[in-house]
C-alpha cells in the first residue's frame, strides 16, 4: 500500500449502483425515443404496400409518358405550382389536388385551395421557415394520375 491513503475505497454496492444507474439512464433515454417514434408516426399510407405495389411500373411508365415537369415556387403570401412539358410550355391539367406539409409531423398539414391558370396552380398560403413538402395528385385530360412529392426550404 501506498503511504497517503485517500480513504475511497471502491466497494461491490458502490459498483452495482454505478451499474444500474447506468442502465437506468439508458433505459429512460430508449423508453422516451420509443414514445416519440410511436406519437409522431402519422400512420399508413396504404392498407397492403404489396397489392399497392402490383400496379407501381405501369403507373410510372404512363406518368412518364405525360412528359410533366413540375416546379413550386412560394413567396410570402402565395405559393404556385407550375406544370410544363418537355418543351417548356404550359401543360393543361384536369385536375389537381394537393397536401402541403412537413416531413416530421402531420401538425402542419394544409390543403390549400389552388385555382387554376395556363398551366399554373396558385393558392394563398402562410409558410412558416424551414422544409415543407408538397405532396399532389392530378389528373391529365385523358385521364391518367400524376402523383409527385416535391420538398423544398422555405426561408421566412
Amino acid at each position: 500500500m501506498s503511504e497517503h491513503d485517500s480513504g475511497f475505497r471502491m466497494t461491490g454496492r458502490k459498483v452495482i449502483v454505478i451499474f444500474v444507474s447506468i442502465f437506468a439512464v439508458v433505459f429512460s433515454v430508449n423508453m422516451y425515443m420509443a414514445y416519440s417514434a410511436v406519437s409522431t408516426f402519422p400512420g399508413l399510407e396504404v392498407q397492403n404496400s404489396f397489392v399497392a405495389s402490383q400496379g407501381f411500373n405501369d403507373r410510372l411508365a404512363a406518368q412518364q409518358a405525360l412528359g410533366w415537369s413540375v416546379s413550386v415556387e412560394v413567396s410570402e403570401a402565395e405559393i404556385q405550382v407550375h406544370f410544363t412539358d418537355d418543351d417548356g410550355y404550359p401543360v393543361a391539367v384536369a385536375d389537381m389536388t394537393a397536401t402541403l406539409g412537413r416531413a416530421t409531423h402531420e401538425r402542419d398539414d394544409v390543403a390549400p385551395d389552388f385555382t387554376y391558370h395556363n398551366g399554373t396552380f396558385s393558392a394563398p398560403v402562410t409558410l412558416d421557415g424551414g422544409n415543407w413538402n408538397l405532396r399532389l395528385q392530378a389528373t391529365a385530360p385523358d385521364g391518367t394520375r400524376f402523383q409527385k412529392r416535391i420538398a423544398f426550404a422555405h426561408d421566412v
